[in-house]
């Protein structure tokens, strides 16, 4: 198995902070993910918002 690329820096090759790293990179990467993933759905509930209401006000010029 090959050496994380942190362990080529001369400053020697600590596993507990190499996994910490690690987890923190992920950490981030799934903070970045989920905030995406909130945009998305905000998106698509102001549209089902909108769609409903659209919906609603042509009932109602139907029946007027």
């Amino acid at each position: 198995m090959f050496a994380p690329l942190a362990c080529f820096g001369g400053s020697g090759c600590d596993p507990a902070s190499s996994r910490r790293q690690h987890q923190e990179r992920k950490l981030h990467m799934l903070s970045y993910w989920r905030d995406g993933v909130e945009r998305q759905l905000a998106a698509v509930n102001a549209a089902i918002s909108t769609l409903e209401k659209q919906m609603a006000r042509d009932v109602g010029q139907d029946q007027g």
